[in-house]
Order: C-alpha cells, then sequence, then structure tokens
C-alpha cells in the first residue's frame, strides 16, 4: 500500500512539475495572446472585414478613400472581441482546468491574477467601442450586442445550462460582419443579414464538430454540450441539418454573381460529401476531426472569395 501511495504521489508531483515547465515557458506576450483568444480574433477579423469591403463595394466608396474607417473597424472590432474574450476567460477560470485545450490559460495558471484580467477586459472592451463610435453609432451599438450576447447570454446564462448554449453563442459569432456593414453602411442592406446568417448556420456544426473531439471534457467540466448530453449519433444529425441550412443562404447574396454561387454551392455540397466519405474509418473522433477541419477551410475560402469576386 505504501509503495502504491508513493507511486501516485509522485505522479502527482510530476504532473505538477511538468504544469510549472509549461508555465515557466511562457512570455507575456504568449499570454496575453492566450488570454484574447487570438486565434478568435483573427477569424472574426476575416468576416468583419469582408462585411465592411462588400458594405464599400456595394454603396460606390472607394477602398482607399476611407482608410481611416477601415483602420478604425479593425482595430474597434477587434479589441471589443478581444476584451469579450478575456472577460469570457476570467467568468470560465474555474472550469477551464479540466479542459486539454484551455488548462494552461494565464488565467487558470495564476500567471495573472483575476481582477487585472476583469481590467483589461473592461478596457478593451471600451476603447473597441470608442473606436467603432468614429466610424457610425450602429457599429458601436452592434459591438456592444455582441459582447452582451458572448458573455451574458452565452457564457453567463447557457454555457452551464442548456444543451442549446451553442445555438445561443452562435449569435455573437455572428456579429462581426454586421459590424463590418454598419461601420460604412448603418442602414444595414439585406446583404449585411445574409452574412449575419450564414455566420450563424455555420457556428453549430463547426463547434458541434469540435465538441465531439473534447466530448470528455465538456463531461469532465460539466459542460452540456450537444454530444455529452444527446451523444454522437444525435450530434452528426444536428450537424448535417445545419449544413443543410446553409444551402439556400448564398441566393440571399445574387449581386456576388453566378461564380460565388456554384461556389458556396460546392462547398456546402463538399461539407456534406466530406461527413459521408468520413464515416468510412468508423471512428467517431476521426470523423468529427476531417468536419471540424473541414468547416475552417470552408469559412475562410466562402468569406474571402466575397472580397476576390468583387476585384474581377
Amino acid at each position: 500500500m505504501s509503495n502504491s501511495r508513493a507511486f501516485i504521489n509522485a505522479g502527482i508531483k510530476k504532473s505538477d512539475e511538468s504544469l510549472q515547465n509549461d508555465v515557466s515557458r511562457t512570455t507575456v506576450w504568449k499570454d496575453f495572446l492566450s488570454l484574447i483568444k487570438i486565434g478568435i480574433v483573427n477569424s472574426n477579423l476575416i468576416t468583419t472585414f469582408t462585411g465592411l469591403w462588400l458594405a464599400l463595394h456595394f454603396t460606390g466608396q472607394g477602398f482607399l478613400n476611407n482608410l481611416d474607417v477601415v483602420f478604425y473597424t479593425v482595430i474597434g472590432s477587434s479589441l471589443v472581441i478581444a476584451g469579450s474574450c478575456s472577460l469570457n476567460n476570467y467568468i470560465d477560470r474555474d472550469i477551464d482546468p479540466f479542459m486539454e485545450r484551455t488548462k494552461n490559460r494565464p488565467t487558470v495558471t495564476g500567471k495573472v491574477s483575476p481582477i487585472r484580467v476583469a481590467m483589461l477586459s473592461a478596457l478593451l472592451i471600451v476603447a473597441g467601442t470608442i473606436f467603432l463610435l468614429l466610424t457610425t453609432v450602429t457599429a458601436a451599438l452592434i459591438g456592444l450586442i455582441g459582447v452582451f450576447s458572448y458573455i451574458v447570454l452565452y457564457t453567463i446564462w447557457s454555457k452551464r445550462r442548456y444543451v442549446s448554449n451553442t445555438i445561443i453563442g452562435s449569435i455573437s459569432g455572428a456579429v462581426p460582419p454586421l459590424i463590418g456593414w454598419a461601420a460604412v453602411d448603418a442602414n444595414l442592406d439585406v446583404m449585411a443579414w445574409a452574412l449575419f446568417l450564414i455566420m450563424f448556420a455555420w457556428q453549430p456544426p463547426h463547434f458541434y464538430a469540435l465538441a465531439m473531439r473534447r466530448a470528455e471534457e465538456y463531461r469532465s467540466a460539466n459542460i452540456p454540450m450537444l454530444p455529452v448530453v444527446k451523444g454522437f449519433r444525435r450530434t452528426k444529425i444536428s450537424i448535417y441539418l445545419w449544413i443543410a441550412a446553409l444551402f439556400p443562404l448564398p441566393f440571399l447574396l445574387p449581386e456576388l454573381g453566378m461564380t460565388f454561387l456554384i461556389l458556396a454551392s460546392l462547398l456546402n455540397i463538399g461539407w456534406v460529401v466530406t461527413g459521408i466519405y468520413a464515416r468510412k474509418f468508423n471512428d467517431d473522433i476521426k470523423w468529427a476531426t476531417l468536419m471540424f477541419v473541414y468547416s475552417l477551410q470552408y469559412l475562410t475560402i466562402m468569406f474571402v472569395a466575397m472580397v476576390i469576386i468583387t476585384l474581377i
């Protein structure tokens, strides 16, 4: 018994030392990027810029003549999103230790005190809102709506309570292209709402695939993600249904022409085909991984294509 206890204690000590080594290898800059979830900031910046670009193009305004608006929008939206993400880390610091991808965040390791994280979050959100106000009041208001939906509706209210948390969280993730468009045209054309809908419908299949890969971690953290509560089979069905919901949405953007409609349709078909192809592995995690990777490529290609097509 004593040998067994000694073995366990040695394992715990080794694990603690490993974590300490991981923490010591991080830098202030890396901790900051982790805190603001730079990956999320960058991906949302793509959709924000696309909304901004299309608004400039279809309202007949030149890009170079509006570099100030572009600058204010890019900086403002990035700061608001970064502030929201760091505030999410502040709130979730009690459950992040249970997940492999979040356990080394500075809010978990203790490298940054919670009060400083909260202050930084508030500072980023306020600064970002000020930058957006330099474009239009509508853009700033939409930015704050995004903060409210992400922090209050998702992080505080639904994430730990309801299996529909992913759908509720999709509201905030669909806001960036609206911010970009509103910074140029506060009236928000139908095209802006089409971008919102595409982003809204894209997120559930993207995050459900991620949740399948991290199901055990979500279960340990007691987060009621769909694969944890309903199982993998139900999650796969939901993923296919949300992909199906994406099929008609590009047709809300006829101004982008037939080339875009064909490309978007092929991307949607490709997502379904990827799911059918991945079944051959008879491995739910491999299936989810392929679907997750495809979703990232889908988003990038779709929104970059919108910009490129307007240049042709």
